[in-house]
C-alpha cells in the first residue's frame, strides 16, 4: 500500500469511489452494500495486507462520532456477505482488527479520462479529503435552488440555509457540497452539529490533534490558516452561539474557506448571506388538470416516495387529487409529505387525507436511521419549540388561533394579559420570524403574519396542552369582533401612546 493510502478516510470522493469497485469488478466481486460498509471495505481495499485495528476503523467510518463495536462487527458481516467466495480474504485478528488479504492493487481499468483531471496521488495527500455522503434518492424540485447556492458560494464565503423544521436545509446544503466538489479541490467537510463541543467536534472531523492545547474557535481556524476549503456545519440553532463563534473565527481568519450552514435561524456573523430555504411548489386550490398537478415538486416528491414503498402505486383521478390537497394541507414541507407519503402507500392518499386533521399522530413514518427529531412531525417542532424561551412559546401558541393570520394588534390582543409592552411583542414576532416558525405574508396589503397549517396545528396543541385554549379564543374573537365594530372597543386593545403604527 502507497503512503498515500493511509491518509484516505471514508468518504472518498467520487472518482476514488470508482477504483475501489473497479478492483472488485476485476475481482468478479459484486458488491451490494450500504454506505457504511461500502466505507469500511473501501478502508481496507486501501490498507490491503496490513491490519486495521477496530478503533482506526470506527474512527475512519464514523469520524467525530462514537459508535459501539457490535456496530461495526455488523457492517463486518455485510462486507464478508457480499464477498460471496471470497469471503475468506477478509480475516479478523480478535481484540484487534481487520485485515484483507490478497494482492490488491487499485488501478484505473478505463481509458476515460479521470473527471477531476488529476493525478490520484495528488488527490489523496489532499488536507481535508470530502466526507459528504452520496444522494441516498433523486433530489426533487431543488435544481434551481443547488445552481443559486452554488453560484453564491463562488461569490460569498459564508451562507446560511435557514428554513422551518423539515423544510431540506440539509439536503439542499448536501447537494450544493457535492455540486462544489471540483471548486473545492474535492476538499469539501460535513460536520453535524448535534454534538454540544462544537470547536471539537469539527476540529476530529478535520483531523486535527491538538495535542494538550485548548480547542477553540480559534485554534481551529489557525489550523485551517489558508487551505482551500468547503466547511458545512449542519443542525447549528441548538448550538448557535458556538456555532456562530467559530464560523465567524473561521470567516476571519481563514480566507480561502467557506461556511454552508444551516440552521432555523441566522448565525448573525459578519459577511453572513442568508439563504431561505423554501416549500416545494404545490398545486393551487381549484387546480385540476393533470399535467399541471404533476408538475409541482411537492406532488413529485409524494409520489416518488410513495412508488419506492409501494412499486404498483399509480396517481390518477381522485387520488391525484387527494395527494395535492395533502401536499397544499402540509405546505409543501419535504420531511412533511415524506411521511404522508409512507403512510398513503399503505392506507391510500383520500384516507390520509381525511386524517390530517390528526396529522401529529398519523405522520410518524420516519426512517428508523434518521436523528430522533425526524422521525416524527411531532419530534420535528418539538425541536424547534422547546428551545424557545417562554415568552416565546406563549406567544406562538397563542397565534395559533388565528386561522387566516394576523396582524400586531391582533397578536397584542391574544397576549395582553402577560403584560407586555407592545414593543416586546413585536420582538417576539420578529425572533419567531427569524427561527422559521412564522411568516410574513407577502400577499396582504398591510403588514400580516401567519402560521404554516402545520405550525399552526401544533400551535393549537401546545395551548390544549396549557388549558389556554377557550381563554384565548375568546380573546381573538373580541379582538375581531372590535375591528369590524370598532364602536365597542375592547380593553384587550393596546394602550392609549403605544408603539403601533
Amino acid at each position: 500500500m502507497s503512503e498515500h493510502g493511509q491518509n484516505l478516510v471514508y468518504e472518498l470522493g467520487g472518482w476514488e469511489v470508482d477504483l475501489v469497485r473497479r478492483e472488485l469488478r476485476a475481482r468478479g466481486i459484486t458488491v451490494p452494500l450500504g454506505r457504511r460498509a461500502f466505507a469500511i471495505l473501501a478502508v481496507l481495499v486501501q490498507s490491503a495486507g496490513e491490519l486495521v485495528t477496530k478503533d482506526e476503523l470506527m474512527a475512519r467510518v464514523w469520524p467525530g462520532v462514537i459508535v459501539e463495536e457490535n456496530t461495526l462487527e455488523v457492517h463486518i458481516c455485510a462486507v464478508r456477505k457480499a464477498l460471496g467466495t471470497d469471503r475468506e480474504t477478509l480475516k479478523t485478528s480478535f481484540g484487534r482488527g481487520y485485515c484483507l488479504v490478497g494482492d490488491w492493487t487499485i488501478r484505473q481499468t478505463s481509458t476515460r479520462a479521470n473527471p477531476m483531471a488529476l493525478d490520484p496521488t495528488r488527490i489523496l495527500v489532499r488536507p481535508f479529503p470530502a466526507n459528504i455522503p452520496a444522494a441516498a434518492s433523486e433530489i426533487i424540485g431543488r435544481t434551481a435552488a443547488v445552481q443559486q447556492l452554488h453560484d453564491s458560494l463562488r461569490a460569498r464565503r459564508a451562507i446560511t440555509l435557514t428554513g422551518t423544521g423539515g423544510i431540506g436545509k440539509t439536503t439542499l446544503a448536501l447537494e450544493a457540497a457535492r455540486s462544489l466538489y471540483t471548486t473545492f479541490d474535492g476538499n469539501c467537510r460535513y460536520v453535524d452539529m448535534d454534538p454540544s463541543l462544537v470547536p471539537s467536534m469539527v476540529a476530529a472531523v478535520l483531523g486535527f490533534k491538538p495535542g494538550s492545547d485548548e480547542i477553540s474557535a480559534e485554534s481551529v481556524a489557525r489550523e485551517i490558516g489558508r487551505k482551500k476549503l468547503l466547511l458545512v456545519l449542519d443542525n447549528c440553532e441548538h448550538v448557535i452561539d458556538a456555532a456562530a463563534r467559530l464560523a465567524e473565527a473561521v470567516v476571519l481568519l481563514c480566507p480561502t474557506t467557506s461556511i454552508l450552514a444551516t440552521s432555523r435561524e441566522a448565525l448573525r456573523i459578519e459577511g453572513e448571506h442568508i439563504y431561505r430555504v423554501l416549500p416545494l411548489e404545490v398545486p393551487e386550490l381549484l387546480q385540476e388538470e393533470t399535467d399541471a398537478v404533476l408538475g409541482k415538486s411537492a406532488v413529485q416528491l409524494f409520489i416518488a416516495r410513495t412508488k419506492a414503498l409501494d412499486s404498483a402505486f399509480s396517481p390518477d383521478g381522485e387520488n391525484l387529487r387527494a395527494i395535492a390537497a395533502i401536499c397544499r394541507r402540509l405546505d409543501g414541507i419535504p420531511l412533511a409529505i415524506e411521511f404522508a407519503a409512507a403512510r398513503a402507500a399503505m392506507l391510500g392518499p383520500e384516507l390520509v387525507l381525511s386524517r390530517l386533521d390528526t396529522r401529529f399522530a398519523l405522520l410518524t413514518g420516519g426512517r428508523r436511521t434518521a436523528l430522533p427529531r425526524h422521525q416524527t412531525l411531532r419530534a420535528t417542532l418539538d425541536w424547534s419549540y422547546e428551545r424557545l424561551p417562554g415568552s416565546e412559546r406563549c406567544l406562538l401558541r397563542r397565534l395559533g388561533v388565528f386561522a387566516a393570520g394576523f396582524t400586531l394588534e391582533a397578536a397584542y390582543a391574544v397576549v395582553s394579559d402577560q403584560g407586555h409592552a407592545a414593543s416586546v411583542v413585536l420582538d417576539g414576532i420578529a425572533n419567531l420570524v427569524a427561527k422559521s416558525l412564522i411568516i410574513l405574508d407577502g400577499t396582504a396589503p398591510t403588514t400580516r403574519w401567519r402560521l404554516l397549517e402545520t405550525i399552526r396545528a401544533y400551535a393549537l396543541e401546545k395551548l390544549a396542552e396549557n388549558d389556554e385554549t377557550e381563554r384565548v379564543a375568546r380573546s381573538g374573537a373580541e379582538f375581531l369582533r372590535d375591528f369590524i365594530m370598532p364602536a365597542t372597543h375592547s380593553s384587550k386593545a393596546p394602550p392609549a401612546g403605544s408603539d403601533f403604527r
